[in-house]
């Protein structure tokens, strides 16, 4: 790719690590000036770093995206800085307790459903208004396999990313003629802290089994969800909306 995104505002959450750094680092390597926002300030300083040695232009924003006004804020921060909001990757999540669903606690529950599926909702709501106002945008919200599908012990997390497809597909639907393009990654197993946290939990497959049921026996590496990201908030996609992507290795060929 070269230069897909030049010279477009973008935001993505969850900035610090994993899927959330290696996209903003493309998005910025791609042309655009980034926004990174996290709750997570001396990982999302690191990110906005890297992007800076590499000749990119990067922000940190510390925020909450469970919180209204912290994410209305955010919005209205990037787009009195710059005048608008071309991209947006809604990519802040948790993967909660895995724990079978009879011994889920409430507390993990609600930290679940706040992050993944409020904390989207509300990214989405206010990029939205400002999308409308502009005449258009993309945005592309990170699901996950286990949105597409049941997992045992992640009941909760699948729930989330669940809604996460719905939300999708119907804000696409709300905003088809309004030039904004919504979409989700729905990435299988990567190699993040959050996999590794998953991995390493009693009960829980490890890495090995992981990789034994992706048809390409391996991890993702966060640059190539990052490479999806960033097609799908290009104009390379400009007739693709609603659209969940499976980039899984395979997992879901069959």
């Amino acid at each position: 790719m070269a230069n897909l995104l030049e010279g477009k505002i973008a935001l993505i959450t969850g900035c610090s690590s994993g899927i959330g750094r290696a996209t903003a680092i493309n998005f910025a390597r791609e042309g655009a000036v980034v926004t990174g926002a996290d709750v997570n300030r001396e990982g999302g300083e690191t990110t906005i770093k890297m992007i800076g040695d590499s000749g990119g232009k990067a922000e940190f924003v510390l925020a909450d995206v469970t919180d209204a006004a912290q994410v209305q804020g955010l919005i209205a921060g990037i787009v009195k800085a710059h005048g608008r909001l071309d991209c947006a990757y809604n990519n802040a999540g948790v993967e909660g307790d895995v724990i079978e669903l009879h011994e889920t606690s409430e507390r993990s529950y609600d930290r679940v459903m706040a992050i993944n599926v409020k904390g989207v909702w509300l990214c989405l709501k206010h990029e939205i208004q400002q999308m409308r106002k502009q005449g258009g945008g993309a945005i592309v919200n990170t699901a996950s396999v286990a949105g597409l599908s049941g997992f045992p012990s992640l009941s909760i997390y699948v729930a989330s990313k669940h809604a996460v497809v719905g939300m999708t597909k119907s804000a696409a639907i709300e905003c088809a003629q309004s030039g904004i393009r919504i979409n989700a990654v729905c990435p299988g197993p990567v190699d993040t802290p959050m996999m590794e946290r998953i991995a390493h939990n009693e009960g829980a497959p490890g890495r090995k089994e992981f990789e034994a049921i992706v048809p390409m026996r391996r991890y993702a590496n966060p640059e190539e969800i990052a490479i999806a990201v960033t097609w799908l908030c290009s104009p390379q996609a400009s007739y693709v909306t609603g659209v969940t992507m499976p980039v899984d290795g395979g997992l879901f060929a069959s």
